[in-house]
């Protein structure tokens, strides 16, 4: 449809517990005139399309999603109830004869309380087991006390009852051109079996319909909760620093800049700086990581961690939309849409699949009494029991269903990954690239020398601190920090600017001051032989140099050094005993990146700028398949360039928008966690796919063969529904970690 002038819409969609379900939302409606890209993401409940309102209103839409019997609202606004008898409402509605549940928030808000989901038997599906199943029971206890026709029509009412919802929710497709439905199959079947005289049967295979349908939607609510516990982690109050006293406020209202007491035992309610107490923190909710870690002055704390000693004054850094744990939700949200291709090509699959299975029905019912002189009876029987194996519900939800256990795991370890498209190629990775500043090394390099060529160490100091001021490379965060340490005020400086893989550069008193790598002395001719020396001593000790130039003129030399992680040898030991292979690129200088290589026993290209690294992974990606992993905004283009992008979760917000996945603890080996995730989850597709095509398999050759029936045929669907579901939630299991 044309949407030139279209707007992006969205809304929450409830009632979905399958992958079938998201496909009858999308077909509901992509035929609508004015309405493209349409995209349903079945854990996270929501519905987004392009529309042209003056083709079609919003209304409809909501009209069109009610009408095939699942709730509809918009962003923001209280979920509906399902309207339809046998879709499971959300687990957040305890009044089943609401209109409406409790308000409950968008996903860029902070988290409302929720009521506990009610039991299975209060649901409308679970309504629906316990009054097909009282139906099949009378049926068959009619049966044993009154005539044989007595209890023929019992079965046939009980059949008749059940199947009402069923039939009414077929023909709601139907309506909205869908006519192939578990649902119309269901109807269709139960209906013919009643005409052909097997009226128990049908009772049964409507019964075992509804029991297939309540597991189908505890299993997806199991899954779907798994993530959205993530978003409970943080508090809903703060205590706020108000004119020298506290108050308790909403956690969603602080500001940034404001100042939050968090006691020992309390979650920490935004992410922030401790400005003030020393303790331990836990950070287990967030990252995964068991071992609390020590926060003191100047240190960063996540939204949702446990403060477990002493009382902290913590600034805060980022609002309740924005922080950590909101990004967190919104990633794993939005990460639904990016499907693995295995599940694309699954819905391809399963758009043909059945058709010909109906049309394969329809051959067993004519083609034998026609042509072969066999009983009509005894062959639509068989025709019947097929349809009930046409339904790909199972096969349609084993990519979805392990790709979503992969991700709520993923986001509990500390491993956030967009989508089954990462998921699927870190499976198939067979190099990692490191940077190094931040990733293999802390990051936190420190002043060890100062070589004075003119002027003081103070003005050198000042002067460099001056162009660094701002800075977001560890060289230049180390630089201002030993200025600061020394009591050396900062030079004032304008126009100041990064020369990416090279340094920076601002105007210091009329003057153009350059703060670079050797590389770029070299390239203004600032390096004599004295100097060249001076600095190659100093790289053979593993150390930085960069070197500070008014106009031309080399002033002097700064060098740091940055120790490597202490997980960062252990990470390529992993690293290789799963078959893959690291490297590390880097911008420094050879000596300083062998120096740190051979110390972790990784190979290494060095002196690289940051076109040099993207050319270094497309060279890598000619004969493999590459992650790259880094932290900087100078990282961003090779994190673009790789198969799979990964962004240290202290990096820049450049590095973690442009990565496919982040590791949010800091440790390297978790770059190991990824990949073993990432395999965890094919493998448990293949098995899944197995599942689902395996048992449609062989009951339907059973069925064509006349061994198996009516109510064998209906498990073979729901019943292989319910294992693959099972099958995917042992992910929430996984320890990437686990060697």
């Amino acid at each position: 449809m044309s949407v030139g002038n279209g707007t992006q819409r969205e809304w929450r969609v409830t009632g979905m517990d399958c992958g079938s379900c998201a496909a009858k939302v999308r077909g509901a409606v992509e035929r609508l005139p004015g309405v493209g890209n349409v995209d349903v993401a079945l854990m996270a409940e929501r519905l987004t399309l392009t529309l042209d309102v003056t083709q079609t209103p919003p209304e409809s839409i909501e009209s069109a999603v009610r009408g095939i019997g699942f709730g509809i609202a918009p962003r923001g606004a209280p979920p509906e109830r399902p309207r339809g008898a046998f879709i499971l409402p959300e687990g957040a509605f305890p009044d089943m004869t609401a209109e409406h549940a409790p308000e409950s928030p968008a996903r860029d808000e902070a988290p409302s309380e929720e009521p506990a989901a009610p039991s299975w038997y209060r649901t409308a599906k679970g309504r629906l087991v316990i009054g097909t199943g009282t139906l099949l029971a009378a049926a068959w206890g009619a049966r044993l006390v009154f005539p044989a026709e007595v209890a023929h029509w019992a079965f046939a009412l009980a059949t008749l009852i059940g199947l009402f919802p069923v039939a009414r929710r077929a023909l709601a497709m139907a309506r909205s051109r869908m006519p192939f439905t578990i649902e119309m199959l269901m109807t269709i079947a139960a209906l013919g079996a009643l005409v052909i005289g097997a009226p128990e049967e049908a009772a049964l295979v409507v019964f075992l319909f509804a029991v297939g349908e309540l597991l189908e939607g505890v299993s997806a609510g199991k899954a779907r909760d798994s993530i959205r516990a993530l978003s409970k982690l943080v508090p809903k109050t703060a205590r706020l620093e108000l004119g020298g006293s506290t108050r308790e406020v909403a956690a969603d209202r602080l500001g940034l800049g404001q100042v939050v007491q968090v006691r020992p035992g309390d979650r920490v309610p935004c992410d922030g700086e401790v400005i003030e107490g020393t303790s331990g923190v836990d950070e287990s909710p967030v990252t995964g990581e068991s071992v609390p870690s020590l926060k003191e002055p100047g240190s960063q704390v996540f939204a949702g961690s446990i403060n477990t000693e002493a009382l902290l004054r913590v600034r805060v850094t980022r609002t309740a939309g924005d922080n950590t744990i909101a990004r967190i939700v919104r990633l794993v949200a939005e990460a639904e849409s990016a499907r693995a291709p295995t599940e694309r090509f699954i819905d391809r699959f399963s758009r043909v699949y059945m058709p010909a299975v109906v049309a394969a029905a329809l051959l067993v019912a004519l083609v034998p009494p026609l042509v072969l002189g066999g009983d009509w009876g005894d062959w639509t029987y068989r025709a019947l029991a097929l349809l009930l194996i046409g339904c790909p519900c199972a096969l349609v939800i084993s990519v979805p269903a392990s790709i979503a256990s992969a991700l709520s795991t993923g986001a509990r370890n500390g491993l956030l990954m967009k989508g089954g498209r990462v998921i699927e190629a870190a499976a198939g990775i067979t190099h990692v690239a490191f940077d190094k500043t931040g990733t293999l090394t802390l990051g936190r390099p420190r002043v060890t020398d100062m070589v004075v060529l003119a002027g003081s160490e103070a003005e050198l100091l000042a002067l460099a601190a001056g162009v660094e001021t701002g800075a977001s490379h560890p060289l230049g965060q180390a630089i201002c920090a030993e200025a600061g340490r020394r009591g050396i005020a900062a030079a004032p400086a304008t126009g100041g600017r990064a020369l990416p893989g090279k340094g920076a550069e601002a105007v210091i008193g009329g003057v153009t001051v350059r703060v670079g790598s050797p590389r770029l002395a070299e390239e203004r001719g600032a390096l004599e032989d004295g100097v060249r020396t001076r600095v190659a001593a100093l790289e053979a000790e593993g150390k930085t140099v960069v070197v500070v130039m008014r106009g031309d003129v080399p002033l002097g030399l700064i060098a740091l050094r940055d120790e490597p992680r202490a997980d960062a040898a252990e990470a390529v030991r992993q690293l290789g005993a799963l078959g893959v292979s690291p490297l590390m690129l880097t911008g420094d200088n050879p000596r300083t990146a062998q120096a740190i290589a051979e110390g972790l026993g990784i190979d290494h290209r060095a002196g690289l700028m940051p076109e040099d690294k993207v050319a270094a992974i497309r060279d890598l990606r000619s004969g493999a398949r590459v992650m790259m992993i880094g932290d900087g905004i100078n990282d961003a283009p090779a994190l673009a360039a790789a198969q799979v992008g990964v962004a240290m979760g202290s990096g820049t917000d450049v590095a973690l928008e442009t990565a496919d996945a982040a590791i949010l603890r800091n440790r390297v080996t978790d770059a190991a966690g990824i990949v073993r995730l990432a395999r965890a989850t094919m493998a448990n597709i293949r098995q899944n796919i197995a599942i689902a095509l395996g048992l449609k398999a062989v009951f339907l050759v059973t069925t064509v063969l006349g061994i198996t029936g009516l109510w064998p045929a209906i498990l073979a669907d729901t019943g292989a529904t319910v294992l693959v579901t099972m099958n995917a939630l042992r992910l929430l299991t996984f320890r990437p970690s686990a060697l």
